[in-house]
């Protein structure tokens, strides 16, 4: 049997990404994603816990993260799992880690320091501007 393997996740970097390249001339671009999760401990109290997930993407994709992306930036990530295994050089034995390979990669949610970058997008109702028709979605048009 063949086996799959694809993980997809969103939250935010915890720092800016890596970008390195390979002996052989690849780009690889590391950086890590803190997920966070809520839920109900046995007492019904509401807790938070949160995941940091290691990823690291190829080429062009890896080469366009390290260069959009920074500490912070909400993500979207998707690719397939995959485990490196390493002897440690001061002599604590085999290391391994799992980490997501990048497929596909986007920014989600707003930036957090709007102050460097210009938006073309309002940012609130105020500036969206008044001449812009406000007319309902006919359902019969949608094709599915």
């Amino acid at each position: 049997m063949r086996g799959f393997s694809k993980a997809i996740i969103t939250g935010n970097l915890t720092r800016d990404p890596e970008l390195r390249t390979t002996p052989n001339g690849a780009s690889v671009c590391s950086f890590s994603v803190a997920v966070n999760r809520v839920f109900k401990d046995s007492n019904g109290e509401q807790k938070e816990a949160v995941s940091y997930i290691d990823c690291s993407a190829w080429g062009k994709l890896g080469e366009m993260i390290s260069q959009y992306a920074k500490k912070g930036s909400g993500v979207l990530v998707s690719g397939r799992l995959d485990q490196r295994s390493w002897e440690d050089k001061n002599g604590g034995g085999k290391r391994s880690r799992v980490e997501i390979v990048v497929e596909d990669f986007n920014f989600v949610g707003a930036p957090r320091d709007n102050s460097n970058s210009a938006s073309s997008e309002p940012t609130s109702a105020a500036d969206v501007p008044d001449d812009v028709p406000e007319e309902e979605i006919d359902l019969s048009d949608v094709p599915f």
